[in-house]
């Protein structure tokens, strides 16, 4: 740890009154105004899902940058199923909260108390819309967005809604029918992967074929008397089927491929960043480090190979419109899970994990050291020694795996978190004995 960067840290670091998003001052959170400039995308990462300070930390900079023009949350979930969210929060659904947060936020990641407190919050402040950026169905399946074009369909382009009926949506009875469990999408991606190639390729056309037909007919449906809030909503909704049988159908090949993968799931994410951008003035995201991150994500030898982000794509088209804050953290507890021996497939059992000290050569570690809690710093300015000192350290912490990160590309800013505790899930933990 350089002595230059503690001084510089200590001059530059902007301390976190408290992590609460109800707190009533938020005068420590005015600087991030100075961060977040003229931006239209301010991008929040987090260092691991399930984590009880990472949503509250997003939770309380949306409010903040409410107050300040941002009038829409991106989450990292899948596309369609957000728009059982955005109904709810806009009160145009009644469905208990619960079930929206359940079927409508992918990843299991709805399960808990603090996402149901955001909800509640965008449902009474109003101003705020909610959209998901990422593929459908926990990246399992393109069937929740064949399933939204097929009840748009029903009312605007009935015959064609009868095929997507009868010859397509049965291509899916491949999935297991149990999805209720926290680690669902892995049996339903082993039998995708076990379908014979020309049930894959069947799949891959009629999904191909349904994008092109809602795209070559938007005029037809407009002319017709059709919502345009539909029609753009099922427009996107069919690119991003065609994108997510597209990311599926890369996944048999596997290791005997004789190309590198591209990241087919975040340019999705980044296009329907864009998608939003044309209906909202400004947005918040909020997805894991290594998505939001500008330089590609690498992390062996789980990542082999670099992989361009969906922070890359939108620092590409956006420019100086986007800015990102990664995360990092000092220690704690980690709320895990992994599928036990009595656990049904798609079942897993949880249990947490002391974290320990950060990596000594992770920024996470380089941002503990100076002992000066929780906090965010524009990394921009840094400069000398001190940026020598960030430039030393090899990436951030994925609870206790590191991925290799350049910090002061991948991020315009950071918010340390001190301590991180699991989330206040729903899940039960097993009785310790």
């Amino acid at each position: 740890m350089s002595d230059d960067l503690t001084a510089w840290l200590g001059a530059n670091a902007r301390r976190l009154a408290t992590l609460d998003p109800d707190a009533d001052d938020d005068a420590d959170l005015l600087p991030l105004l100075e961060i977040v400039g003229d931006a239209r995308v301010v991008a929040i990462g987090e260092s691991m899902h399930r984590i009880h300070e990472m949503y509250l930390v997003r939770h309380r900079i949306l409010r903040f940058l409410a107050r300040h023009g941002f009038t829409a949350y991106v989450m990292e979930s899948g596309f369609p199923e957000a728009r059982l969210v955005d109904d709810w929060v806009s009160g145009r659904s009644t469905r208990p909260v619960r079930e929206v947060l359940e079927r409508g936020v992918t990843y299991s990641m709805g399960r808990c108390q603090e996402m149901l407190d955001l909800l509640a919050w965008l449902r009474t402040d109003g101003g705020v819309r909610f959209y998901g950026a990422d593929v459908p169905d926990s990246a399992a399946s393109a069937r929740p967005a064949v399933e939204a074009m097929e009840a748009f369909l029903a009312d605007v382009d009935p015959g064609y809604a009868a095929h997507v009926l009868a010859d397509l949506l049965p291509l899916f009875d491949y999935l297991p029918a149990d999805r209720s469990g926290i680690a669902q999408a892995a049996p339903a991606l082993h039998a995708y992967i076990a379908l014979p190639a020309a049930e894959r390729a069947a799949l891959t056309a009629l999904v191909g074929e349904l994008a092109e037909r809602v795209r070559a007919r938007r005029i037809d449906y407009l002319e017709a008397g059709a919502d345009p809030r539909a029609v753009a909503f099922a427009e996107h909704a069919a690119r991003v089927a065609r994108q997510t049988d597209a990311f599926l159908a890369a996944m048999p090949a596997g290791a005997t491929r004789a190309y590198p993968p591209g990241n087919v799931r975040d340019v999705t994410m980044a296009d329907t960043v864009e998608w939003v951008l044309e209906r909202e003035p400004r947005v918040v995201v909020a997805a894991a480090n290594g998505h939001v991150q500008r330089t590609p994500f690498h992390a062996p030898p789980f990542v082999p190979q670099p992989m361009t982000t969906m922070g890359r794509e939108l620092a590409d088209r956006l420019g100086d419109d986007l800015v990102v804050l990664g995360t990092t953290f000092g220690g704690g507890t980690a709320w895990l899970h992994r599928p036990g021996p009595d656990d049904a497939p798609g079942h897993s059992t949880p249990f947490t994990q002391d974290l320990g000290a950060p990596d000594p050569t992770s920024l996470d570690a380089a941002l503990a050291a100076p002992g000066l809690g929780s906090y965010y710093v524009d990394l921009r300015p840094a400069d000398g020694a001190a940026a020598a000192a960030l430039d030393a350290t090899r990436g951030t912490h994925n609870g206790t795996e590191l991925q290799l990160v350049d910090a002061r590309r991948a991020f315009d800013a950071v918010v340390h978190v001190d301590r991180v505790t699991p989330w206040h899930t729903w899940i039960p933990m097993p009785e310790r004995r």
